[in-house]
């Protein structure tokens, strides 16, 4: 395979949301993309996103000497995937698809190419069973959107090579990712974990009558989420804990953390909770459509994304 830094060409398979954010991304550093997706549409999407996406690149220091242009759009998977070091492979999350899709392409790969699936939640030991080369096939979960957000899961199968894991780990972090590696494989893999354990809690803060949806969304924006920003939950705690530190926290607060485990439930998403979701974000978003909070969404992060990167400069 080629050296991490070497690599010029990609192909992205599935220009949605996610495949066209990583499009974007991957120009900015460089690269010439071929992309492919089976809707008519995607190409003129693609297109658009690119367009609105590379302000904020450029803004991020990421486009220098890059080209918005350096792109092409193929009719199959198969012609994007030739001449192609690096495959993100970004079909719907399902099995079967990716699994009729790995075999349709495999014999198409470039020898030495490796292929990295966004699946934010399947199992790469599933996907890769049957095919003749599993060593390099791997899972690099991104997050929405890719093109700002920097973390990247790297989750290996039974069959996937730990050269191919280190390869994605250094490529990854080249092109400017947080790139992590998950050691085992979960449902969920971690962060979406994370967000799932928050998330239920969120739902059944509704469904029980202890908060509003708007006031669920404030009690994170305005408090943890702040931390969160800058600090992961266990150095937020060892801080919690003052100059004794996480041991201090531990001895402090491990019987409260778990008396409220015991209080916490899986709500049933039953209509009526669904209807108070969905009822209770439209109210928050006060006639914002997915576009406008999208578009004030991208623009705060890239402010946070400065700030936090200046400030890490001066330490």
């Amino acid at each position: 395979m080629p050296q991490p830094d070497q690599v010029k060409r990609v192909a992205v398979i599935g220009a949605g949301t996610i495949g066209a954010s990583w499009t974007a991304h991957f120009l900015a550093h460089g690269m010439h993309v071929a992309v492919t997706d089976p809707n008519p549409a995607a190409e003129a999407y693609v297109r658009r996103f690119v367009a609105d996406a590379w302000p904020a690149l450029a803004r991020l220091g990421m486009v220098a000497g890059a080209s918005p242009d350096a792109w092409s759009f193929h009719a199959t998977p198969q012609q994007a995937v030739q001449g192609a070091a690096f495959v993100q492979e970004n079909a719907p999350e399902r099995a079967d698809m990716k699994l009729a899709l790995y075999a349709a392409i495999e014999d198409a790969l470039e020898p030495d190419a490796i292929l990295a699936s966004s699946s934010s939640g399947l199992i790469m030991s599933e996907l890769q069973a049957g095919l003749r080369t599993p060593e390099r096939f791997v899972i690099g979960h991104p997050f929405n959107p890719p093109h700002l957000i920097p973390l990247v899961e790297v989750v290996g199968g039974k069959q996937t090579s730990p050269a191919t894991i280190a390869w994605c780990l250094d490529f990854y972090n080249r092109i400017g990712k947080k790139a992590i590696h998950i050691r085992k494989e979960a449902p969920g893999h971690l962060a979406n974990r994370l967000q799932a354990a928050l998330i239920r809690e969120a739902w059944d803060a509704v469904a029980s009558g202890l908060a509003s949806v708007e006031d669920v969304d404030t009690a994170i924006t305005a408090g943890p989420g702040l931390r969160w920003a800058i600090m992961g939950p266990h150095m937020t705690l060892h801080m919690g804990g003052g100059e004794g530190g996480y041991a201090h926290l531990l001895d402090q607060f491990t019987s409260a953390f778990q008396g409220w485990w015991k209080t916490m439930r899986t709500p049933e998403v039953t209509d009526a909770l669904r209807q108070q979701l969905i009822e209770g974000v439209n109210r928050e978003a006060h006639g914002r459509g997915i576009g406008e909070l999208s578009r004030e969404r991208d623009a705060l992060l890239v402010e946070i994304m400065e700030v936090i990167a200046r400030g890490r400069a001066k330490g």
